[in-house]
C-alpha cells in the first residue's frame, strides 16, 4: 500500500488543519465488515473441525490474527503455520468482500470535509495489508489518505498504541495532534494509550456507550453523521 499525498490541493495549501491528523480504523467503523470476518472464521474453523461461535468471534474482534488463532485453535501451532492459517481466513474473507464493500452513513462525507480543510488522514487497522488494499479499491476512498499501517507494520495489537502511533509518525503529525476514529474499546484504549484523541462510532452496534465511554472516548456517536469538521477541529484546537 503506498501513501496518497497529492500536491496542488487541499493538503498542501497551508491551511490550518494541515499540523492536525485524523487516523480511521476501517472494520466497524468505515465498512461493516463483522458478518463476513465471522463466516470467513466459521468456515476456516469447519476446515480444522474446530467449530467457531459468535461469543468466540465477539470476545476477539478487532484483534491481529496471530492473538486469535490460537484462542480460537489451540496453541500448538508454530508462528509459520499461525501465518498460514491467517491468510487462508483472510482469503476467505476477501472472497466474500469482493461482492461489495459500503462506506458507514457519515464516511464520505466527513473525508471530503477533512480533506478538503487540510487535514492529514490515515488507516490503523489491524486488518492485513491486501484486505485494506482491497477495502480502498472498492470504496474508492485511497485518495483522502496520506499513509496507511496495517497488521504488517506492528507486532502489538490494539489496545497497545503501536498502530495509531506508527500511523501518526508516518502523517508527520504529533499524537497529541491527532484523534482516532474508532467502534471498539480495544482501539479506544490504544488511542488514549497514545496520546490522542477519540472518537467512538456505535453504527455497527458491536460495542455499548458504556464500554465505549469506559475505555476513554472523548466523544461517543451512534453514526458518524453527528461529527462534522468543526467536531473534529473541537477535539484538537485546530483552527
Amino acid at each position: 500500500m503506498t501513501a496518497n499525498s497529492s500536491s496542488g490541493g487541499p493538503a498542501s495549501a497551508g491551511l490550518p488543519g494541515r499540523e492536525c491528523g485524523v487516523i480511521w480504523d476501517v472494520d466497524g467503523t468505515m465498512v461493516d465488515t463483522a458478518e463476513l470476518h465471522y463466516r470467513s472464521w466459521v468456515a476456516l474453523g469447519r476446515e480444522l473441525n474446530k467449530p467457531i461461535s459468535r461469543a468466540d468471534f465477539d470476545a476477539t474482534f478487532g484483534q491481529r490474527n496471530p492473538e486469535i488463532i490460537p484462542r480460537f485453535f489451540g496453541k500448538e501451532f508454530t508462528d509459520r503455520e499461525i501465518a498460514r492459517l491467517g491468510e487462508r481466513k483472510e482469503e476467505l474473507y476477501r472472497a466474500e468482500a469482493r461482492n461489495g464493500l459500503v462506506l458507514l452513513p457519515g464516511v464520505q462525507p466527513l473525508l471530503e470535509q477533512l480533506h478538503a480543510a487540510g487535514f492529514r488522514q490515515a488507516i490503523g487497522s489491524s486488518a492485513p495489508r491486501k484486505n485494506l488494499e482491497l477495502f480502498l479499491d472498492i470504496t474508492h476512498t485511497q485518495p483522502f489518505f496520506q499513509a496507511a499501517t496495517s497488521m504488517e507494520d506492528t507486532d502489538r495489537g490494539k489496545p497497545d498504541p503501536q498502530v495509531f502511533l506508527l500511523a501518526a509518525s508516518r502523517l508527520q503529525v504529533p499524537p497529541s495532534r491527532c484523534v482516532v476514529i474508532e467502534d471498539a474499546p480495544a482501539g479506544v484504549e490504544a488511542a488514549r494509550a497514545g496520546g490522542m484523541k477519540c472518537i467512538a462510532v456505535r453504527f455497527a452496534r458491536h460495542h455499548s456507550r458504556e464500554r465505549l465511554q469506559a475505555a476513554g472516548a472523548d466523544r461517543v456517536v451512534d453514526s458518524l453523521e453527528e461529527v462534522s469538521l468543526e467536531t473534529v477541529r473541537q477535539l484538537l484546537g485546530c483552527g
